[in-house]
């Protein structure tokens, strides 16, 4: 963290009747200003009202202040054309102090991304980000992650990828999560850390509401604790689905294939994601063509879940073909655990170089 701290471095309505009773009183000369400031951006009336109803902060902003703002979203790489919804969603950012608040935070951001565009990708998804401040809220979280064993150089891609995790509170959300992941056997120096990489937003979900019963679920499915270490190490997104909404109604569909508990658990612990693939558009064409043009035992697939993982036209239907025209029958991990040039080698369906 010291490394990374050391980088760091500046209307033709009146506004009251517009707001309505009751809302903070502000100078005539403030209100014509920004509330021509929201017209020339081409706001309407609804949607100048629904911001001043989320931030009172503008009735006391000067159009100088809010320009000025508008224009460094500009020069960090923001769009024109997205300005406006980051705006109507966090409107507080036009009375923020520019180069007290905005540009600290944006130059902060900037040290931790690695590729071009993606701080101004954080700030489009989650715009309040720029309104929390870069020592009590932003190195805090850095930190914590650090200590879960997020390697320095790859904590922009948790906090850029998912920039909503500046709002939650360590003491009362984060460390749940990780208590959470702790007591599937995770270790809390490097195996955590490593989940939060591949899935950041896994940060964001209830405990209980969510992981916990998605986890129970996964249980009764068959799953031991081994296994769902591995779901959470490997497939860490398939916790933050609804056990109910998404994964249900896949193991209801295995079973109405014929497949039996114990093959349900085998497929689920050989590729997880096959509880939250689409049913019509990823399972149902795959077991088809599995069935009835491979003409292959559903029992293949329990032995080679990664069958599920294939394009369908890209790489069953082509190696399908090229294997049948050349009477070559082989099992499925023979035909599909390696990439396209290796498979043609593999079956001498082209020439191997001298």
């Amino acid at each position: 963290m010291a490394s990374f701290l050391t980088s760091l471095k500046p209307f033709p309505l009146s506004l009251p009747d517009f707001l309505g009773k009751g809302d903070m009183e502000i100078s005539s000369s403030q209100n014509g200003s920004i509330m021509w400031f929201f017209r020339d951006k081409g706001f309407d009336d609804k949607s100048i009202h629904e911001m001043f109803k989320k931030c009172k902060r503008l009735e006391g902003v000067h159009r100088d202040r809010a320009s000025e703002n508008w224009a460094y979203l500009r020069t960090i790489g923001i769009q024109d054309r997205k300005i406006p919804s980051i705006v109507t969603k966090c409107p507080k950012i036009l009375a923020l102090g520019l180069n007290e608040k905005i540009v600290p935070m944006v130059q902060c951001l900037a040290t931790l991304g690695t590729k071009p565009g993606e701080v101004a990708s954080a700030i489009a998804k989650f715009p309040h980000i720029l309104s929390h401040s870069v020592e009590e809220k932003l190195c805090p979280l850095l930190a914590f992650f650090q200590a879960l064993g997020v390697p320095e150089q790859q904590l922009g891609k948790v906090i850029l990828v998912n920039p909503r995790l500046i709002s939650y509170s360590i003491e009362s959300k984060l460390t749940q999560i990780v208590d959470f992941l702790a007591s599937l056997g995770l270790t809390r120096e490097g195996m955590i850390g490593k989940v939060l990489l591949k899935h950041p937003f896994i940060m964001g979900y209830s405990v209980d509401k969510r992981l916990r019963p998605t986890s129970e679920f996964l249980k009764l499915v068959g799953l031991t604790g081994q296994d769902l270490q591995k779901v959470a190490m490997n497939f860490p997104e398939v916790f933050c689905r609804d056990a109910n909404k998404i994964l249900s109604p896949n193991v209801a569909y295995l079973k109405r294939r014929g497949f039996e508990d114990g093959q349900i658990a085998a497929l689920v612990t050989g590729y997880p994601p096959i509880l939250i693939k689409s049913i019509k558009n990823s399972l149902e064409p795959r077991i088809r063509f599995l069935v009835e043009v491979m003409r292959r035992d559903m029992n293949d697939v329990v032995n080679y879940p990664d069958f599920f993982r294939c394009g369908l036209k890209k790489t069953l239907e082509l190696r399908q073909k090229l294997l049948e025209q050349r009477k070559i029958e082989c099992s499925l991990s023979e035909m599909l655990d390696c990439n396209q040039k290796k498979f043609l080698l593999k079956f001498n369906l082209i020439e191997r170089p001298t």
